[in-house]
């Protein structure tokens, strides 16, 4: 039986092809299918019984994730790139084979048409990969008797049968010129890429007149025959013969939130699907633009050879910057990409919003789980604690509240901080912002919260024991929220030694512990936004006199940080193309500006 949870994302299943990626408790990929209908076929693992190795598979799953083609042949085709990828347990046969297998036109002076399992760098074409290996190998039994090459091991002094039955050009005795091979590889390239009317039309023929005159075997082989071109030459949008590496992104805004994709193109195929959500503060295109350029630096600029972004976004500004072509693809396979993306960012917001929703009716007795699990008495407040900053900068700390398994957005409160010398302090930071919420608390005598969750682990934790017990007095039962190395909840830690406690990941506790540690990292990034754009490397460049978006173009390309434009000398700012005057200008107001910063930062 799926948990509330799982029944909760079932009944947002989208009505439509594509893969689905089932996840055990450790956010592990166990197992990847496809389906024409993922709704009707991810249902169908939960609603009915099964046994033996389904049923243990089932057993485990405590997550699952979606992603929709626009058709079924592309759900195979990624589902494909995906075990090949992840390697799940439970698709263990196909894990151990040799692959799917490609159609390969060799790079040789008398080439040939053969089937491989891999892709090489040797200039020839390949095809595919196509799931039915045996439907391939007898496509290429067929081009090789319509489209022939050469079938022999080359030159022998006298022809090789395979000559005398019209399937091979001759190498094995006589000098082939290359321009009957580029002929025949013209014709066979085409029939690959899905032009196959003219061949299917005269198979056709053959097979009414096999069967007219009673040759049933012979119209069975001719059906065949077409069933296995349909297989494995159907045109796949997925897959093109353009092998660039390419990244693709595209966005879904809703509510003010906005989802992002990320479509990684390698080898022609689909290899990786990243997806993100988070509430934004500026527009859709400032946060897209913002988003990508994090993304690569925080990539360690590895960088595709183009990028793929909808329309609206600074094309020329994001290519200047990364240093590699940026396009808006308006037709054809990319295009067709761009709108899946686009879907599967809206599917994604969508059912976020849906779950929220569902789980408002939903939270009775989840915080008794909790309570339970901690060995606490029964309560209805918790007050929960996370931290931000950049490197340092702009560092902020921001409080939640849940009442009864509720988020109260009333009682919520942002701190900037103040005291903390080192930014990255994580235990003074905590101390400051415990310190002045609940010393307020005493002062008005307001009530304390039943328990006091904290983002982070031991330090964190024995920080706000400190400031309770040894400070203030008070006794409120802190409990400390773990991540996993995805970064999704995986435990709480709680106790005189921090002791690990192991809540049911498909219980109401554990989601409502999911629920508080993601809206408190949301408030805290929220604030620290609205906090670090006043003090944004654009910002600061926008309010010097003479710089505009080309220069500042260049002084974000060269050196990426306030410190080391300021660092940099006048020359050096004067080398990138800019005015004198105006580089001494961008030098005096950034100095002044890092010892205005400097001198605050003691106050």
């Amino acid at each position: 039986m799926a948990s509330e949870y799982l029944e909760h994302k079932l009944a947002l299943l989208p009505d439509k092809p594509g893969c689905y990626i089932m996840k055990n408790i450790n956010g592990q990929i166990i197992y990847v299918g496809k389906a024409k209908n993922l709704k009707n076929r991810v249902r169908s693992y939960f609603k009915s019984s099964h046994t033996g190795k389904v049923a243990k598979m089932v057993s485990e799953v405590a997550d699952f994730e979606t992603i929709v083609t626009s058709t079924n042949k592309e759900s195979f085709l990624l589902e494909i790139t995906l075990i090949q990828k992840h390697q799940p347990y439970f698709n263990i046969k196909l894990k151990r084979g040799t692959g799917y297998p490609y159609i390969k036109i060799t790079n040789e002076r008398d080439p040939q048409i053969k089937i491989t399992g891999q892709i090489k760098k040797d200039g020839a074409y390949y095809f595919g990969p196509y799931p039915n290996v045996y439907a391939a190998e007898e496509t290429v039994h067929f081009i090789q008797k319509v489209y022939p090459l050469r079938r022999c091991n080359g030159y022998q002094g006298r022809p090789c049968l395979y000559y005398h039955m019209g399937q091979c050009l001759g190498a094995c005795f006589k000098e082939v010129p290359e321009s009957a091979y580029e002929a025949q590889v013209k014709q066979i390239k085409s029939f690959l890429n899905g032009n196959t009317a003219t061949v299917k039309k005269q198979l056709t023929a053959q097979m009414q007149k096999a069967s007219d005159s009673l040759e049933f075997e012979r119209a069975a082989e001719i059906r065949d025959q077409l069933h296995y071109i349909e297989v494995t030459v159907e045109k796949q949008k997925i897959i093109s013969n353009d092998k660039t590496p390419r990244d693709l992104f595209n966005f879904y805004m809703d509510k003010g939130w906005l989802s992002i994709q990320v479509f990684f193109i390698r080898q022609a195929r689909l290899m990786k699907r990243e997806k993100r959500l988070f509430p934004i503060v500026d527009t859709a295109v400032e946060e897209m633009t913002s988003f990508i350029l994090q993304f690569y630096n925080r990539r360690n600029n590895i960088l595709p050879r183009e990028l793929l972004l909808p329309a609206g976004l600074p094309n020329k500004e994001i290519s200047e910057i990364l240093g590699i072509p940026v396009r808006t693809p308006e037709r054809g396979e990319k295009r067709d990409l761009m709108e899946m993306a686009a879907e599967n960012a809206r599917l994604t917001l969508d059912e976020k919003f849906r779950l929220l929703e569902l789980d408002k009716q939903k939270t009775t007795g989840a915080m008794k789980e909790i309570t339970d699990a901690l060995g606490l008495p029964e309560g209805q407040t918790i007050e929960a604690f996370d931290h931000s900053h950049i490197q340092g900068a702009d560092p902020v700390s921001a409080m939640v509240v849940f009442v009864n398994g509720e988020p109260a957005k009333k009682l919520y409160r942002k701190y900037k901080l103040t005291t903390v010398i080192d930014h990255a302090d994580e235990a003074a930071s905590t101390r400051e912002v415990i310190r002045r919420r609940y010393t307020r608390l005493l002062k008005e005598n307001k009530p304390m919260p039943d328990m006091i969750f904290m983002d982070g682990g031991q330090i964190q934790m024995d920080a706000v024991k400190d400031v309770l017990e040894n400070e203030l007095g008070l006794d409120i039962p802190v409990v400390g929220m773990v991540k996993n190395d995805k970064h999704k909840t995986a435990d709480l830690l709680f106790g005189d030694n921090d002791e690990h406690v192991r809540l049911n990941p498909r219980s109401q506790g554990f989601y409502l512990v999911q629920r508080i540690q993601d809206e408190v990292h949301r408030f805290a990034i929220t604030f620290h936004r609205n906090v670090h754009t006043k003090h944004s490397l654009s910002s600061r460049l926008d309010e010097i006199k003479g710089v505009g978006p080309r220069t500042r173009t260049k002084l974000l390309k060269k050196y990426g940080s306030i410190t080391k434009i300021a660092q940099a000398s006048v020359d050096d700012i004067h080398a990138l193309g800019i005015n004198r005057p105006t580089a001494q200008l961008i030098k005096v107001s950034l100095q002044k500006n890092a010892e205005v910063a400097k001198g605050s930062s003691h106050d």
